[in-house]
């Protein structure tokens, strides 16, 4: 019996001790995992983001504070994974071990961490160092992105002259149209490339080239585009180049060879002034401020330029001006005595000498005649007839003068005229040739002005109906010309001068 009971009491005791041994090393087989996941660089806590392990056991997500925390995890080796879109992906190595806590921190990279810039772009044409490139010219390079994201290349051009700097932009294309440059410069351009997720852009090396010179562009002129007049000047070969813009107004043209610039007519507000350029159109300034250039019609006025590119001549109504060409030093020199309108006025090479054409409110009642530099009269060359008149010049030996009439005597409220002739005027003599006889019926001549040698005139030419297309026509100085002794010099163009 007691042997028995002796059993019974070994068998409750090992009971007790399996059951106390389990509890125990259960709780001593399991741990707690923490941590934080914040953003790399920042350190912003980083919310939602799903954190799982492998082996897996559990998957929580991060709160407002970018904190999780996984229980009562079993001990073991864990890769803890952190997962966020718009980022990439991390993990850490843990252990967990019994009746302990592991806390882990997380520094998520955005998703483009790893994206490269763009690779240096190589300008290719024109090469380095080329020469005689032309004003419109085609600019090529290469580039490519490691990533192949989009790139946006920026492109800047500037010259060995002045601080013009040139800027474009494209997306993806390797080569860009470049148009008006100007002539005989040297432009240093450079290309930056950039992809939409790096902030550096990746500049080329420089590369330079050399246009091509200015050709001997001697003839100036205007051509209607849209409203505006816009200015031009040809070689005799018939290149052109614009001078300026067909957003803006601007005409009569006047070149001087000392000076080597042309000075003419545009807008400033709503003023006219006198403004001067260099010969490929760059350089534009006003002269003229404090008095404007004004008259019956703006579209007839005419000033001129001192041979030695001192001074300008200009009127407003009644009264002639002068100013030299850094806008300085003006000076009102005469004014009309009867009050009648100052239209066109030139100076004789010698500056001995002006020749004036007036007119009334409406541009008729003409007067062309020369005065000296004090306002006396020396010339009366045409008076007291009816209809339009203009164009005037002075040969360099101050012995003829150019202009022209509508012999038709017609007069109109849109002062259109009928029968313009371009006259010569010999101030020897007081005789006076007409250089129009073999005009075609029905046209006008007019905008008159001598060549440089002085046995041509260079004049444009039009239909009568005053709508149809301008033309500029040279002419030989001989009386009772025939149509044989005028040739074509440019169409579509009027206002011409020829230095």
């Amino acid at each position: 019996m007691k042997k028995y009971i002796k059993s019974i009491i070994t068998l409750l005791l090992a009971f007790v001790f399996i059951n106390c041994s389990e509890d125990t090393l259960d709780n001593l087989e399991n741990g707690t995992l923490t941590g934080i996941v914040v953003a790399n660089g920042t350190n912003l806590p980083l919310e939602n983001v799903k954190i799982s392990t492998n082996p897996n056991f559990s998957t929580v997500f991060t709160d407002a504070e970018g904190k999780f925390i996984i229980e009562e995890i079993p001990v073991n080796q864990y890769s803890v994974q952190a997962e966020l879109d718009g980022f990439l992906a991390a993990f850490e190595g843990v252990e967990i071990t019994a009746n302990s806590s592991v806390n882990v921190v997380f520094e998520l990279n955005i998703e483009t961490a790893n994206n490269r810039p763009p690779n240096t772009p190589v300008l290719v044409t024109p090469t380095d160092n080329a020469v005689d490139v032309p004003l419109d010219v085609q600019l090529v390079w290469s580039g490519s992105d490691p990533d192949e994201d989009d790139i946006t290349y920026s492109i800047e051009l500037r010259n060995d002259f002045d601080e013009e700097v040139l800027s474009f932009s494209t997306v993806n294309d390797t080569m860009l149209d470049i148009t008006g440059l100007r002539f005989g410069l040297k432009y240093f351009w450079q290309v930056g490339a950039k992809d939409n997720i790096n902030t550096d852009v990746i500049q080329s090396a420089v590369s330079v080239f050399e246009t091509v010179t200015a050709p001997e562009f001697r003839y100036t002129f205007v051509r209607k585009i849209g409203d505006n007049n816009v200015i031009f000047s040809t070689d005799a070969q018939g290149n052109e180049l614009q001078l300026t813009s067909s957003l803006i107004n601007s005409y009569r043209p006047r070149r001087n060879v000392t000076a080597n610039k042309i000075a003419f007519l545009s807008n400033s507000g709503s003023e006219t002034h006198i403004f001067t350029m260099d010969l490929d159109g760059s350089n534009q300034e006003q002269i003229t401020s404090q008095v404007a250039i004004n008259g019956f019609d703006l579209n007839e006025i005419d000033f001129t330029w001192t041979d030695n590119g001192g001074r300008f001549y200009y009127s407003n109504f009644d009264r002639l001006y002068s100013i030299n060409s850094d806008g300085t030093g003006l000076q009102e020199i005469y004014q009309t005595p009867d009050n009648s309108f100052i239209t066109e006025v030139v100076i004789s090479a010698d500056e001995s000498l002006l020749a004036i054409k007036t007119n009334d409110v409406s541009g008729y009642n003409v007067s062309v005649y020369t005065i000296d530099l004090s306002g006396i009269l020396i010339d009366n060359i045409l008076s007291g007839v009816s209809g339009a008149a203009g164009g005037l010049d002075i040969s360099v030996d101050n012995q003829s003068i150019i202009y022209w009439y509508d012999v038709s005597g017609f007069e109109s409220s849109n002062y259109r005229q009928l029968d313009s002739h371009i006259f010569l005027y010999n101030r020897n003599t007081s005789n006076t040739i007409d250089l129009s006889d073999g005009k075609i019926a029905g046209t006008n001549d007019f905008d008159c002005r001598f060549t440089p040698n002085e046995a041509e005139v260079i004049f444009t030419n039009t239909s009568n109906d005053g709508i149809s297309q301008r033309n500029i026509f040279v002419t030989d100085l001989l009386p009772n010309n025939n149509a044989a002794g005028r040739t074509s010099l440019i169409e579509n163009a009027e206002m011409p001068d020829f230095e």
